[in-house]
């Protein structure tokens, strides 16, 4: 429980100063609550007889000093000041029970936020290892459970602990014999625990790696609708949810099933407790009168002790079933906040780059600003003797790459599959951050200021992302509408050549162009893409395979687009279409994490062709 307890309190981060407050108004209401109980119990003998009154000093005083005519006011007046203890307490408790409520779905949103700021922010080997379902799973579902099957019954676990724990002691204090009452109420229930802990544990994996499952498996089967179509694979994803939902079902089933049995257990204990305690009363030839006062004070210590065991012993439940979602939160948060330790390891002999990297790159989950000047280049751009190695992976991606590019020439990398040539591209791009080696803009290393190093790329993969909506909104992605410059709008359009489409959609720019750019064909998304990184003004473009999935057609007009933009835009191409690299300045041959060639088209691919013929 204290490993359950810590992990809660780091997911919790700065919010559990709260919890202070919280836990003495639960306190204070507890206390309350036992002295009203522990009034009635005196209050029914002096209703039944007044006499006590005089009988008892201290009440004989407070008798004298209230001035009343008689007992029976006196005694009505006690009634009245216990009435109003259990409405103030039932006020205060009303409050601290919403303000729970409040306070854990508030927490739900900042974690949310949180974690959405800590993934976009986190260094990009993070994403390489993480299914995009896990990450949504997380930030939607995992954020409530927190809040709601975490956060809520911790809380009400501590408050169901004071309530039991001080109506225990008052029973003590009123009959020695509650102490097996109270033994033979937990008891059961402890011993129902111990034997079941791990399996609510199970149950609560099992739910929620169904739920993961469940998100993905939908992905897979709507993501890629016309496919499933076409091949005619619907009937196996339905049978991949039906598994998943089968799988929730039971678990969920089983979960809540055992959540009854601990206030059956406890309902059936406390009836043959006070059955079997009235009886061995009776033998003992006890006070009958000593009896009833005894019981109303057990009556209604039970009314409110029946509830805080059963609701302690669900909240139990709950909390043993969230113990999965807590791990994942913990370890995704700590895995993150470990980000910049690593660095720091993997830098050590570099710390001049560590500092810049690590504000940069937001791997403090510091917020950047807003707006960032982009890295003006002047000359040129220096590639200088980098390395890198995947974690976890010995052997280097890129093994000592080095090449200059000056502003405004176009260079090609090829190369068979897996000789590096994404892994140097995403350096380039500052998603990776090399070992050793460095890059610099005019002889000035980017990882002294890489968020504004970034700024001056544009990235255009093979398969371009769409977001569900305008046209416009996609080519002038993540800026809001009041921000969108309508004159860059349309200079990134025109030189996308994108204009036609333009002209020829029923809404223009305002067109929904669908999930994923569904009612575009494969080369106006690529123009899209162009036209996206033309709008951002980035100086530097990468296009990753950008006409590898098109037509000889289609790519022959994404080329021109392209061939439009040499001389005014520094471009770095991946191919393995060699006719879309015939133009550029230099083509570099990689293989194994190395350049093993360099030189014009003629020399690259002509000379290569010509040799082996």
């Amino acid at each position: 429980m204290i490993s359950y307890l810590r992990k809660c309190l780091f997911v919790l981060g700065d919010k559990k100063k709260y919890l202070v407050p919280l836990t003495f108004s639960f306190l204070f209401v507890s206390l309350m609550e036992v002295f009203g109980i522990g009034l009635i119990g005196p209050f029914l003998s002096l209703a039944t007889q007044p006499e006590i009154v005089k009988t008892n000093s201290f009440l004989s005083i407070l008798y004298a000093r209230s001035g009343l005519p008689s007992e029976s006011q006196f005694i009505a007046c006690i009634g009245i000041f216990i009435i109003l203890i259990f409405i103030f307490k039932s006020i205060i408790s009303w409050n601290a029970q919403t303000y729970v409520f409040i306070f854990s779905f508030q927490l739900k949103g900042e974690l949310a936020n949180k974690l959405m700021n800590a993934y976009l922010n986190a260094p990009y080997t993070f994403h390489l290892s993480r299914n995009s379902a896990t990450l949504i799973q997380s930030i939607t579902n995992y954020t409530y459970t927190f809040g709601h099957a975490i956060l809520i019954p911790l809380l009400n676990s501590i408050a169901n602990v004071i309530v039991i724990l001080s109506l225990t002691l008052l029973l003590c204090a009123t009959n020695l014999m509650a102490i097996v009452a109270i033994l033979a109420l937990l008891l059961p229930c402890w011993l129902l625990f111990a034997y079941s802990k791990n399996k609510l544990s199970y149950w609560g994996q099992e739910v929620h790696e169904a739920n993961e499952s469940m998100i993905r498996i939908i992905n897979h089967g709507l993501g890629g609708i016309k496919e499933t179509k076409v091949i005619g694979c619907s009937s196996y994803f339905e049978n991949q949810l039906k598994t998943q939902t089968d799988k929730y079902e039971k678990a969920s089933g089983s979960f809540f099933g055992f959540k009854l049995l601990p206030r059956i257990i406890v309902e059936t204990f406390l009836v043959i407790f006070l059955v079997g305690f009235i009886s061995l009363f009776l033998l003992l030839d006890q006070d009958v009168q000593q009896l009833t006062a005894i019981l109303s004070i057990f009556a209604v210590a039970s009314i409110r002790l029946i509830p805080a065991i059963s609701n302690l012993m669900g909240a139990i439940s709950t909390l043993r079933n969230s113990d999965y979602v807590l791990k994942k939160l913990y370890l995704d948060l700590k895995e993150l906040e470990a980000s910049e330790e690593n660095l720091k390891e993997v830098y050590g002999k570099h710390s001049d780059k560590f500092e810049a990297v690590s504000k940069s790159t937001g791997l403090v989950l510091a917020d950047l600003p807003e707006s960032i000047e982009p890295l003006e280049i002047k000359d040129s751009i220096e590639i200088e003797d980098i390395f890198y190695h995947y974690p976890n992976i010995s052997e280097s991606a890129i093994a000592g790459i080095s090449f200059d590019i000056k502003k405004g020439e176009s260079i090609a990398l090829i190369g068979k599959s897996g000789a590096g040539k994404t892994t140097l591209v995403d350096i380039i791009l500052g998603l990776l951050i090399p070992q050793d080696g460095d890059i610099k803009v005019d002889r000035h290393s980017i990882y002294e200021n890489l968020a504004n190093w970034r700024q001056s790329i544009g990235y255009i993969p093979q398969s371009i992302f769409l977001i569900d909506d305008t046209l416009a909104r996609n080519i002038a992605f993540g800026v809001s509408d009041d921000r969108i410059d309508e004159h860059r709008l349309q200079q990134a359009i025109d030189a996308a050549q994108l204009r036609e489409l333009v002209d020829e959609l029923p809404e223009g720019l305002q067109t929904e162009v669908g999930e994923r750019g569904v009612r575009l064909s494969g080369g106006q998304r690529q123009r899209v893409g162009i036209a996206r990184a033309l709008y951002h003004e980035r100086e530097v473009l990468v296009l990753d395979e950008a006409t590898a999935a098109l037509d000889n057609e289609t790519e022959s007009l994404i080329s021109e687009a392209i061939n439009a933009l040499s001389g005014t835009k520094t471009m770095i191409i991946i191919a393995h279409r060699l006719t879309t690299v015939k133009d550029c300045d230099r083509i570099y041959t990689l293989e194994k994490g190395k350049i093993v060639k360099c030189g014009t088209y003629e020399e690259v691919v002509l000379g290569e062709e010509s040799h082996s013929d």
